[in-house]
């Protein structure tokens, strides 16, 4: 079972039908990391939840008219305007939730991995999973601030 925080503007959720949720093993707990993290998740206007699954937990099953993102280092790298257009048309295409997947520590199973819809890395270095945490909220927030036509992301 995992612990399932809302984080994000809850009340500004109607703007928009789609939903980001991360789906992370491990606890943050109280940590500089986990400060960074609630500061880009509370940003993003779109609504965004993050579920900490202990380690041995299984990964709950998608909802329907979801997308599941794996961050994997097998997976491609996008840019942030790359990032943004997918999100952006999935939306678009009435896709209600949008889960992101951070693996246990040995990494995910073969089978989570081919029922993903996208594999996603940040590139060919490997993160601690907190940094890869933090980054990929800040990404969620630069993608809808994109979306938004918001400066924060600048060319």
């Amino acid at each position: 079972m995992g612990l399932r925080r809302d984080r994000g503007s809850g009340s500004r959720q109607g703007c928009c039908a789609l939903k980001l949720h991360i789906v992370a093993y491990g606890k943050a707990g109280r940590s500089p990391e986990s400060d960074l993290i609630d500061r880009y998740l509370k940003r993003i206007v779109w609504g965004a939840t993050l579920t900490e699954l202990a380690e041995a937990a299984a990964v709950p099953p998608p909802p329907p008219n979801s997308r599941t993102v794996v961050l994997d280092e097998r997976g491609t790298p996008l840019s942030s305007q790359a990032f943004a257009a997918l999100l952006g048309r999935w939306r678009d295409e009435g896709v209600r939730e949008t889960r992101f997947l951070l693996g246990p520590a040995d990494g995910h199973s073969a089978g989570t991995r081919a029922a993903a819809d996208l594999l996603l890395a940040f590139g060919p270095a490997t993160w601690p999973h907190l940094l890869a945490r933090a980054m990929l909220a800040e990404q969620l927030y630069r993608a809808t601030a994109i979306l938004a036509g918001h400066p924060y992301h600048r060319e």
